[in-house]
């Protein structure tokens, strides 16, 4: 896709656009979502569809990207130059806790989810799905590096591998949650924030010394 083509859509158009896709992809999952019916609802040509995105799978990663920063809306911004060596877990353990309030107030989010994950392992199409994953990567890598200016990050390992484990945990965790989300108490998910960060502070968290 290319984001300066989009930019330049009309954003009361990408408002149509994105809420006709939302609908689809919501009622109908990825295989079953139709193009035209979008097309449709949205008002936009198929030739002017595919000037914007490669494919649907284009589409639809576009469409959780924009969830994702709906998301980062309601939890709030992040800024790394906040953390201190006191407020560094319960920095991303109080975002933590507002996500899942939203994610359980917006039950769509799930699907999505569930949705993307699907996308994740088709091998044709799944491709679309790593530029978020880029992106988190990102996110990960600075993370990490002010936690161990800050002397709260282990720094006994090489980046590139702690870097790779906290993705790995991070797919994992997210896998995990959109699976079995709905099984889960009221309670279970309100103690996911703490459960969860405590894994990555058991994976991270500098060594106590001896």
């Amino acid at each position: 896709m290319s984001r300066n083509r989009l930019e330049n859509l009309d954003p009361e158009k990408q408002r149509i656009l994105f809420e006709a896709a939302t609908k689809e992809f919501a009622k109908n999952g990825f295989d079953g979502a139709s193009l035209n019916q979008i097309l449709k609802q949205s008002g936009m040509s198929k030739s002017s569809l595919y000037y914007y995105f490669d494919d649907k799978a284009d589409l639809f990663v576009t469409l959780v990207e924009r969830t994702a920063a709906l998301l980062f809306k309601h939890v709030g911004h992040f800024d790394l130059d906040e953390l201190t060596a006191d407020n560094f877990w319960n920095y991303f353990e109080e975002r933590y806790g507002q996500a899942v309030t939203f994610i359980s107030n917006n039950g769509w989010v799930i699907r999505f989810g569930a949705i993307f994950y699907a996308l994740r392992r088709d091998p044709k199409r799944g491709s679309a799905t790593n530029r978020l994953f880029q992106t988190a990567r990102s996110w990960v890598e600075a993370i990490i590096r002010k936690g161990q200016s800050l002397g709260i990050v282990r720094d006994d390992l090489p980046e590139s591998l702690l870097v790779d484990s906290t993705m790995g945990l991070l797919e994992s965790l997210d896998r995990w949650m959109v699976t079995h989300w709905d099984e889960l108490t009221a309670e279970e998910r309100s103690a996911m924030p703490t459960k969860h960060l405590g894994l990555f502070r058991d994976l991270l968290a500098l060594p106590a010394k001896k």
